[in-house]
């Protein structure tokens, strides 16, 4: 029986010598198969479309001690550079437990990481909130090392039909999981100035709260769509036209991240999920087990730092980082998103 001929797909084109949108970026998306092209732009300090660097590796190994034949729990597996470094750590005797809630995401990962030789029987990987630990843990028994990375991802950023960075066009969607739940643009307007003043300051901290709210909502109510990053980040840009001359574009930078940011948390509930994580968190480790979490904002920080403290002068835990760990210049150099990093780690008593 004869097949039909598969048609030959060309790859996306580009104006110019050097591709600028996320489609357009096939060596680096394709990392395997452009090793090279990869390794030049990490060099230069930059992240390839489609990747994530993972940030506080060699700090975080060093505290979990991972040895052969542990169980670990990364509770939010993201592009599986520190699972991976786990997964070594084990040298095939052992297993790792990853959970992400993003469907898009999850099987790319799953796969790069089967590739490598880590298959189901060293590596499961659930599509899991990673507040429902409590639910791996009732399966998997309790866990001798547990890791919860709090960022987004750098393919997750950089894709823009993600929505998640006011500098590129796209979708004001917002969700790490978009079958799930309302989009950022959605949740906008549904919100009164009042709440929309409030979730600025509380989940970023926006200086200029009640500015940008009353702009947004007076958009709103004057029947303007505000679907797309660009339409919410022209909205800022306006509204902090009163600020001086000469710290204005630094202004409104800093504002665009903080309102993304503040959005992204509501839209996810990553407040209330994070909550409920710490609350199970010692339930799932054996005693003397270690967790380490990474936050990059002040709000996840606190939350952390609250938790940690609170269950050490209980007795569930033996100990506690008594000051947060920061990647080193080195790491910041080679990777600008590591700048926010902040590291805080627990032992079970």
């Amino acid at each position: 029986m004869d097949h039909p001929e598969q048609k030959h797909q060309r790859r996306v084109r580009y104006k110019g010598t050097h591709p600028r949108n996320f489609a357009e970026k096939y060596k680096e998306l394709q990392p395997e198969k452009y090793a090279n092209t990869v390794a030049r732009i990490i060099q230069k300090g930059n992240t390839p479309a489609g990747m994530h660097l993972s940030i506080c590796v060699k700090e975080i190994l060093e505290f979990l001690q991972i040895g052969p034949g542990q169980t670990g729990l990364d509770a939010t597996l993201g592009y599986g550079g520190h699972t991976l470094e786990m997964l070594k750590c084990l040298d095939s005797k052992g297993h790792i437990y990853a959970l992400d809630v993003d469907p898009i995401e999850l099987p790319k990962t799953r796969e790069r990481l089967k590739r490598l030789g880590y298959g189901s029987n060293l590596l499961t990987t659930r599509q899991l909130n990673f507040a429902k630990i409590d639910q791996v843990a009732a399966e998997a028994g309790p866990f001798d090392f547990v890791l919860a990375d709090l960022g987004l991802s750098s393919m997750q950023i950089d894709n823009p039909d993600r929505g998640f960075s006011y500098k590129k066009e796209g979708p004001l969607d917002l969700r790490l999981n978009p079958e799930k739940g309302i989009s950022g643009a959605e949740r906008l307007r549904k919100m009164t100035q009042a709440e929309l003043e409030g979730m600025l300051i509380e989940n970023s901290d926006e200086p200029y709260a009640a500015v940008i709210s009353s702009a947004i909502i007076s958009e709103i109510e004057n029947g303007t769509d505000i679907s797309t990053t660009t339409k919410l980040r022209h909205i800022i840009e306006d509204a902090l036209k009163l600020t001086a001359a000469d710290k204005r574009k630094e202004a409104i930078g800093k504002s665009c991240q903080r309102t993304f940011q503040a959005l992204r948390v509501d839209v996810n509930s990553e407040f209330e999920v994070l909550y409920e994580f710490l609350e199970k968190l010692p339930n799932v480790l054996v005693k003397g087990g270690r967790v380490a979490i990474l936050s990059f904002h002040s709000g996840e920080d606190r939350l952390v730092k609250k938790s940690f403290k609170g269950l050490l002068r209980e007795g569930v835990y033996s100990k506690i980082s008594t000051e947060v760990i920061r990647p080193s210049i080195e790491e910041c150099n080679m990777n600008s998103r590591a700048r926010s990093a902040k590291m805080r780690w627990a032992i079970k008593a």
